[in-house]
């Protein structure tokens, strides 16, 4: 089955350039219209140009499809809400968000400021608050979403001197998780990626020459898009699900339970006892995904798929 968003209206944020950038062109090459957003800030934030946005535009009519600019800032809640006006003003629908606008302010976390915590927080998880909250009532009222936010191994896995941007990103593993069961009956589907690539914001980080032509092709953006495309897709039927992809390579990061260790409620155990079953405790080979409280992601699709006949 092809891939493909035919009269569908995609909303990606920080669309301006790398990551989001090949994510609208690769969307508008598969029929989406794409609201491009980009605040056009540096990587830690400041400044403001509308220029990239606009640029990501004039690519995508080029190539033939359709495409509107917008430079509003994904940490305020009023300028979320515009940026999803727009989509539903100019086209009369929002099908899909990718919340990918983010900013770096790396330093470990007894020099991080309180400001330096703040604002990666708000740029990256409230973010995900903002648009999620007003793109629900559409996505609600045409039975029909699809929602993926930009996670990072900084926060699923760590990385030394990214505190802020470590739990903002691993925060979305959660949103994700909650997103997931309140947007389940309405056809809504919430996803992550955790994407890497060399971008203005990885330049510095992938611990080699930013300007190596190579690297430029192994790690090009280009390789993440199919993913988010496929994603943000009608084909895409699931939902809770975190995918890492890199030039080269697409894998499933997933937060998993094991059955554990049981006993007697009504006996009370020490940490003596508990020291002595640690193994056990944390023995991942009985691990598996859950859904819920109550289900196992297997059991959750193997009962929706016998209800769908």
């Amino acid at each position: 089955m092809a891939v493909r968003l035919d009269g569908q209206v995609v909303l990606v944020t920080g669309a301006g350039r790398g990551l989001g950038r090949a994510y609208a062109l690769d969307l508008a090459k598969h029929g989406a219209k794409v609201v491009v957003n980009d605040f056009g800030g540096s990587v830690s934030g400041e400044g403001h140009d509308d220029t990239p946005a606009q640029q990501v535009v004039n690519e995508i009519k080029a190539a033939g499809g359709e495409a509107i600019a917008d430079g509003g800032d994904v940490g305020s809640y009023e300028d979320c809400y515009k940026m999803i006006k727009l989509a539903v003003d100019t086209w009369g629908r929002l099908d899909a968000v990718v919340a990918n606008a983010g900013i770096l302010r790396d330093v470990t976390i007894h020099n991080m400021s309180e400001q330096d915590w703040d604002a990666v927080i708000r740029v990256h998880l409230k973010q995900c608050y903002n648009l999620a909250h007003h793109a629900w009532p559409i996505f609600r009222q045409q039975s029909y979403g699809r929602f993926v936010m930009a996670t990072s191994t900084s926060g699923l896995i760590g990385n030394f001197g990214q505190a802020n941007y470590g739990a903002a990103k691993a925060g979305m593993y959660g949103l994700m998780n909650v997103l997931k069961l309140e947007g389940e009956k309405y056809n809504i589907n919430v996803n992550l990626i955790a994407p890497a690539a060399q971008t203005r914001m990885t330049a510095n980080l992938m611990g080699r020459d930013p300007n190596d032509p190579e690297r430029a092709v192994v790690m090009a953006p280009e390789h993440v898009a199919p993913a988010v495309t496929y994603l943000c897709s009608p084909q895409c039927e699931e939902s809770g699900i975190c995918i890492a992809a890199s030039g080269g390579r697409y894998s499933r990061i997933a937060i998993v339970a094991n059955k554990g260790v049981t006993y007697d409620p009504h006996e009370f155990k020490d940490a003596d006892w508990f020291a002595a079953n640690w193994s056990k405790i944390t023995d991942l080979s009985d691990a598996y995904v859950p859904w819920s409280f109550r289900e196992t992601r297997e059991e959750h699709y193997a009962a929706k798929k016998a209800a769908q006949g």
